[in-house]
């Protein structure tokens, strides 16, 4: 577990002006010159490109999160321990808003990697690093699932302090490092919606 993750939103017809085979570089590479410099707070938020008269993407810095993919695990991990004590609803809900981000669900065996649209090659190879993508007509989907969950996360605080509080020093060690990550991940997927975008994320 010692990967970094990258998620970016994206104007994915501007992706798709570049040949399939060469969209994941491309990516890959524009992620490093998004600089985050008119950031209020640089431990979160959004980073644009340095130089562009017409962004089409911008990278997004999880709160405290160092960029490690670590968080992300332990936050999944988390909802697993606590979502058997959860309202139905709320279940629901937050089952279809982290099973199409970074959680791969109830069933260990289940580590697909959530790719959606035609945007790369449908025989696309995981080792690459590629571990989401959704094109703009799949994101309100997720949004809609983030709109029901995201009043009623407080209703998960006693259930997390119960079954799932981890000692101090370790990743989502409570309840509220859980819902800032997921709150973070609801600005994501609403800000990729509001500007009829894609999402992707990647490893490395």
């Amino acid at each position: 577990m010692g990967l970094d993750i990258t998620v970016l939103i994206v104007d994915w017809a501007h992706v798709k002006e570049a040949p399939p085979d060469q969209r994941l570089e491309l990516l890959m590479g524009v992620a490093c010159s998004a600089d985050g410099s008119d950031l209020e707070d640089p431990e979160r938020g959004w980073m644009w490109p340095s130089v562009s008269a017409a962004p089409w993407f911008a990278r997004y810095e999880f709160y405290r999160t160092l960029g490690s993919l670590k968080a992300h695990f332990w936050a999944g991990q988390a909802w697993e321990e606590i979502r058997g004590f959860a309202d139905p609803d709320l279940r629901v809900s937050l089952d279809g808003f982290l099973s199409g981000l970074f959680w791969y669900g109830p069933d260990p065996a289940n580590d697909a990697v959530h790719v959606h649209g035609d945007l790369f090659p449908a025989d696309i190879d995981r080792s690459r690093g590629l571990s989401l993508a959704y094109p703009p007509e799949a994101v309100p989907a997720l949004v809609k699932s983030w709109v029901k969950a995201a009043p009623r996360l407080e209703e998960l605080r006693e259930p997390f302090a119960a079954h799932a509080a981890r000692p101090p020093g370790h990743w989502i060690e409570n309840f509220e490092e859980f819902a800032d990550l997921l709150n973070d991940w609801g600005e994501v997927v609403r800000e990729a919606d509001s500007r009829g975008w894609g999402l992707i994320g990647f490893t490395s």
